[in-house]
């Protein structure tokens, strides 16, 4: 039943094509390690290069998954180009040779995506896709053609926070992306199972976003918001040596720690020549429902405090509110649900000052 099983796997693997060396997956030797427990679940390796299409990952699971008796499927998808460590011994009187240093990589201009803004923070728990998904509604909602994109590779929550599940189709080797709330939106989450951990190195972090950039059909856009992962890594190198970035907006919450943690994030995009338009403090307060009064939680001051250290505006603070939470775990931002609240009326104020900052800067 094993044996049967297995070769219909493999089967169904020869039927999944990688378009760039035009044979299927198994003969390109992109398999490994094809497990299958007694009660027919099954999990392989994938074996990417940078030069690979990243929506590859979704083609093997699907194509397993519709194989009959198998129960669940997990894809791991490994970087095939990380070089192979190898010891060698030291020659005696022998200067080790430097390696030659690889040229960086020239950014590319996308006209089609208008205004390109990176939402970041210096760590996680901080509200940064909150910020990131309702400044895209809150500029859509003014008139704006925008786009969303998920670059959170290690934790892609926009599709959950934007209430969107469905795979984008592909036509002409490009994906359509859905349109949520009258935004364009792609993530890693559209195209890989939800429990699908993505371990995967610097070159395919590089090779997703910038397929995220040129392969996904956005349209003619004027604002592309890109929802960040935490901290300075290799997102956010990727994302400025792929294409050219208007602009940046740290999200922090008033405690020091957050603060020490979003001034790296400052440095890190003035070293790449990015704009950093300013800075957000989110959960500033908790607005008590009864009486209004503000109730500093996580301390206060910490976002304008910062703000003055680095020189930057402070575009909004932000209080905390149970709705945000409800909102960004059932697809409705609190924008749309409650335009009203306290907390819509300052992602509404982000919204604006980010406009007259776009427009205040040379036009693209």
């Amino acid at each position: 039943m094993a044996d049967n099983l297995q070769d219909r796997i493999r089967f169904a693997l020869t039927q999944v094509r990688n378009p760039r060396l035009g044979v299927n997956v198994l003969d390109a030797e992109m398999i490994r390690d094809i497990a299958i427990t007694p009660d027919a679940r099954v999990r392989l390796t994938l074996l990417l290069t940078p030069e690979d299409d990243a929506t590859l990952v979704r083609d093997v699971f699907s194509a397993v998954a519709a194989v009959e008796g198998v129960t669940d499927v997990r894809v791991d998808p490994k970087d095939a180009s990380a070089p192979v460590q190898r010891r060698m011994l030291p020659v005696v009187d022998a200067a080790p040779k430097a390696p030659p240093r690889p040229a960086a990589p020239q950014p590319s201009a996308y006209p089609n995506l208008g205004r390109i803004i990176a939402v970041s923070s210096g760590k996680g728990g901080v509200g940064k896709s909150t910020v990131a998904v309702n400044l895209a509604v809150a500029l859509s909602k003014g008139g704006a053609r925008v786009g969303l994109m998920d670059a959170d590779i290690y934790g892609p929550n926009v599709p959950r926070m934007m209430g969107v599940s469905t795979p984008p189709p592909v036509v002409d080797q490009r994906m359509i992306p859905p349109v949520v709330h009258g935004i364009k939106v792609i993530s890693l989450g559209l195209l890989i199972p939800r429990d699908q951990p993505a371990i995967w190195r610097g070159p395919i972090v590089m090779k997703l976003i910038g397929q995220f950039l040129k392969d996904v059909d956005w349209g003619q856009l004027d604002v592309l918001i890109v929802d960040m992962p935490p901290g300075t890594g290799d997102a956010q190198l990727s994302l400025v040596q792929s294409t050219h970035v208007h602009g940046a907006i740290i999200v922090t919450t008033p405690q020091v720690v957050a603060t020490g943690d979003a001034l790296r994030g400052v440095k890190m995009f003035e070293r790449v020549n990015v704009p950093v338009i300013g800075i957000v403090e989110n959960m500033s307060y908790f607005e008590c429902p009864h009486c209004g009064k503000p109730s500093p939680i996580f301390g206060e001051g910490g976002g304008e405090r910062l703000a003055t250290e680095v020189g930057l505006p402070l575009l909004a603070r932000i209080p905390l509110d149970p709705r945000v939470v409800a909102g960004g775990d059932t697809g409705a931002p609190i924008v749309i649900t409650a335009p009203a609240s306290s907390a819509a009326v300052a992602l509404a104020g982000l919204a604006a000052r980010v406009t007259d900052a776009l427009h205040a800067a040379v036009p693209v």
